[in-house]
């Protein structure tokens, strides 16, 4: 649970920091069930080019992410790792979105989705990550 009141006397940079965070959190949400992907990637594109003038430090940008996706239904890989490469880019980190895909027996695929910083997984970890073949990113917008 969120500690509201600690929440509220922390630093303004912080608040706002989480509270567009939540914001895209919830609007990259709905906007995976109501546009089609490709529409969703340019506006989310758009966004990230306005970028911020306070380059904010890579962890605390990751921190309120993976706390805020636990208040945001049906966060999902592509939910969480949409919302970190808009947000991380638009506050100048040159991080990298990938959607990749393995086989889930003979006739099922998985997909996962993540971001990374110079090889690095930022969001979207997960323990078997070797098995997903990343697509193009212009094969996942016609999607």
């Amino acid at each position: 649970m969120l500690p509201l009141p600690k929440f509220l006397r922390g630093p303004r940079a912080k608040r706002i920091l989480w509270l567009q965070t939540f914001a895209l959190l919830c609007a990259v949400r709905v906007g995976l069930w109501l546009l089609p992907f490709a529409t969703l990637r340019r506006l989310l594109t758009q966004l990230s080019r306005r970028r911020r003038t306070a380059n904010l430090p890579l962890p605390a940008l990751l921190h309120a992410l993976t706390v805020l996706s636990r208040f945001v239904p049906a966060a999902t890989c592509l939910v969480q790792a949409l919302t970190a490469h808009t947000l991380l880019v638009r506050h100048g980190h040159a991080v990298e979105l990938h959607i990749g895909v393995a086989k889930a027996g003979a006739a099922r695929l998985h997909a996962h989705a993540w971001v990374e910083l110079h090889g690095r997984v930022l969001i979207g970890a997960v323990a078997d990550l070797a098995r997903y073949t990343p697509l193009p990113l212009s094969v996942a917008l016609r999607s």
